[in-house]
């Protein structure tokens, strides 16, 4: 009798045992309900200049607490809205990221307002050997002849943006390609200084550091100035070193050998046939 009686309480136990557990996941799973919203997401990796479709987004519940500006909930609102900066996939899509309301899919939707894109043929050396990838920066040099017909070379831009290398945009890429052509984002007047530099000399990339913001002022470099800084090199190399510590010589200059005395007054006396000298 008091068996059973114990078997009952010890299963009764347990069903309160589930209940409760149950309880609380339900519980606990409509407290994250209510502090999650939906967001669109994308749906795989989304490359600069695509166009959207809802195909490519995804709704994800993502906490209130975190979540970012800019974010959509409707991934139908983003339809036909072109990515301006790489997304990888189950990122939000933020506003910032998207080019303006209207604008087409390509490397249009990459330009910046007041901004334009003009490219540049390049070989292996002037294309930084392949490492000037979309997302880099540049400087523009150009070789030219100046004025007294001498070759110059001088630095025109600076910290100017590469959108595109040959035919491809994707920022992804960290392996160098060799291509013919860079496109670079300049404003209209420094689209001007490429043309015409162009037109009248060869043109060099520079690679620089993407958080480099200096701006070092050059006078340019010919040949002049060429040849006296390797002069001043090769003499500072061949100038041997002083010993710690040694004193240093003083230079004695050489001795002058001293003027002849100039001859005196001669009076040549005759007497006879004898003839007599004196010097006074």
């Amino acid at each position: 009798m008091k068996s059973s009686r114990a078997m009952a309480m010890i299963g009764l136990s347990l069903a309160a045992g589930i209940a409760a557990v149950l309880l609380a996941a339900r519980w606990v799973g409509e407290q994250a309900a209510q502090s999650t919203r939906p967001v669109a997401v994308a749906a795989r990796d989304l490359e600069p200049g695509t166009a959207l479709t809802e195909g490519m987004l995804q709704r994800t519940p993502w906490p209130s607490g975190t979540m970012p500006a800019g974010v959509f909930e409707d991934p139908k609102k983003l339809a036909g809205r072109v990515i301006r900066s790489p997304v990888f996939k189950g990122e939000p899509v933020l506003e910032p990221k998207l080019a303006p309301e209207g604008t087409k899919g390509g490397l249009t939707a990459m330009i910046q307002n007041g901004k334009r894109a003009i490219s540049v043929k390049v070989n292996e050396v002037v294309g930084v050997a392949g490492f000037a990838l979309p997302g880099s920066y540049v400087d523009v040099m150009v070789h030219v002849a100046d004025s007294k017909n001498k070759p110059v070379s001088k630095i025109v831009l600076k910290r100017i943006l590469v959108l595109a290398v040959a035919q491809e945009a994707n920022r992804d890429e960290t392996k160098p390609k060799v291509v013919s052509a860079v496109t670079l984002e300049v404003t209209p007047a420094e689209a001007e200084t490429i043309d015409l530099a162009r037109s009248i000399g060869a043109l060099s990339l520079v690679l620089r550091n993407a958080v480099d913001n200096s701006d070092t002022p050059t006078s340019g470099m010919d040949r002049d100035d060429l040849l006296g800084n390797l002069s001043t090199s090769a003499v500072a190399r061949v100038a041997p070193a002083a010993a710690p510590g040694a004193v240093p010589k003083r230079r004695v200059a050489p001795a002058r050998a001293a003027s002849p005395i100039p001859a005196g007054n001669r009076v040549e006396v005759i007497r006879g046939v004898q003839k007599a000298n004196s010097d006074f």
